[in-house]
């Protein structure tokens, strides 16, 4: 074999490398967007309270619907890595190394006592930050008193959106839901 032949157990670790370079680059997307989450619902609640404008907060639920979907979107492909280097990385790699099991932080992390309340802790933390606080805000429109027809209608539809986005949130926090399974995953 020449110098320059890839083994297949080279090409593995390159595609390792590269899974989890992505994995780190959407953790760091994915948490950085809570923050964002905040500093706008802060921004807006800030704007209505001075300008004392009820319907500036009919901005919040597309906001933090956009917003906790892409959230969402970025914690399912951080748990499908997870699970692709778990079941297919790992045990090709471990079959050309001659040993039992490679990559074992991939699995033992995941066996911790309070991982189930941690998952129950952050799918609560997602649903308020991406659902109640949108809510909040619609319920605050409402009962403003100056609610017109047309704005009236699309608050519900922003509303059917946030509980939509709940569902999903849910869903695919692990170990809840089906829904493509992983949330909040590393």
């Amino acid at each position: 074999m020449a110098e320059r032949d890839v083994t297949v157990g080279q090409l593995l670790l390159v595609e390792y490398q590269s899974v989890k370079d992505e994995q780190k680059a959407r953790i760091g997307f994915r948490d950085n967007l809570l923050y964002v989450t905040l500093a706008v619902v802060a921004a807006v609640i800030a704007a209505a309270a001075q300008a004392e404008r009820t319907e500036m907060l009919l901005a919040l639920p597309p906001v933090c619907v956009v917003l906790g979907w892409t959230y969402l979107v970025n914690d399912e492909k951080i748990s499908a890595i997870g699970r692709y280097v778990r079941g297919e990385l790992a045990p090709r790699l471990a079959a050309l190394a001659g040993e039992a099991e490679t990559f074992r932080w991939e699995s033992f992390h995941r066996s911790d006592a309070r991982r189930y309340s941690r998952k129950l802790v952050q799918c609560v933390v997602d649903l308020l930050a991406f659902c109640v606080v949108p809510l909040s805000g619609l319920a605050v429109y409402w009962g403003g008193g100056q609610v017109s027809a047309g704005l009236l209608a699309l608050s519900v539809v922003e509303a059917v959106a946030v509980a939509g986005l709940g569902v999903y949130v849910v869903r695919y926090a692990v170990p809840f839901g089906s829904g493509g399974g992983g949330g909040s995953g590393t």
